[in-house]
């Protein structure tokens, strides 16, 4: 089981035995062990010296991968449209979503952020594998490799590519070709302190729940208004102007 660290979460999923199951409700750091796995019993009992089978859970994993896999062309996107000073300062990359911090100065124009989706989409079309490899720290710095800022590395990395887009450093999970992500939709975009924006963003089958969703509201609003989705701003527009009449009138 993945244990959490660099920002994406920790696995989930179950340890069975022959005498009975658990589900796994988090995996523990601590000192001189790889890590420890808290679980709920559900089934029975898990006695010491079981032969259990621990078994992560495709889905969720899948889906962080997905997202892990979308920070790091995100990470190259927003290099390209808003220049190198972007530096990530932190991150979340869970099933559902992920979470960019970063270095910038400045609100994103609209149509920087439509770019930067438009870039990280074509990155998923191309359907690019993706490479990893551990290579000494040094070589890999020297190939052009992105750290992150004050951490501390050892002899050797493992380096995780897009080849021709993105490269960092980085031990977690991502998809084996950039067409696993599935449409890739940003959420918001935010400051979050002095010189550090946010943005929110997911993939895959949030990306195409999302989708339906406001497809769904957007016909049920045109429906309200008698016109079509295309139509829509013009009628509401033309709907406020006449309260405003109507409101002068009164």
């Amino acid at each position: 089981f993945y244990l959490e660290a660099g920002g994406q979460v920790s696995d989930a999923g179950t340890i069975s035995g022959p005498h009975g199951e658990a589900d796994v409700t988090g995996i523990v750091r601590v000192p001189n062990w790889p890590r420890l796995h808290a679980v709920r019993v559900k089934v029975g009992t898990l006695s010491t010296r079981d032969l259990v089978t621990a078994a992560v859970a495709p889905s969720v994993r899948d889906a962080t991968r997905r997202n892990h896999t979308a920070t790091h062309l995100l990470h190259a996107a927003l290099r390209r449209v808003l220049g190198e000073h972007v530096k990530q300062s932190g991150s979340l990359v869970a099933p559902d979503r992920l979470r960019f911090d970063f270095v910038h100065f400045s609100p994103i124009l609209p149509e920087q952020l439509r770019e930067i989706e438009r870039m990280v989409n074509e990155q998923v079309l191309r359907n690019t594998a993706v490479v990893t490899e551990v290579k000494a720290t040094q070589d890999a710095m020297a190939s052009g490799a992105m750290a992150l800022f004050g951490e501390k590395y050892g002899d050797r990395v493992r380096v995780v590519s897009i080849p021709g887009f993105s490269m960092e450093l980085c031990g977690g999970t991502h998809v084996r070709a950039t067409g696993d992500i599935g449409l890739f939709a940003i959420l918001s975009e935010a400051g979050v302190a002095a010189g550090v924006r946010r943005i929110e963003a997911i993939t895959g089958l949030e990306s195409l729940r999302a989708f339906q969703r406001d497809r769904d509201e957007l016909a049920r609003a045109a429906g309200l208004m008698n016109t079509r989705p295309g139509e829509l701003a013009v009628r509401i527009g033309a709907l406020q102007e006449e309260a405003k009449r109507l409101a002068r009138e009164l």
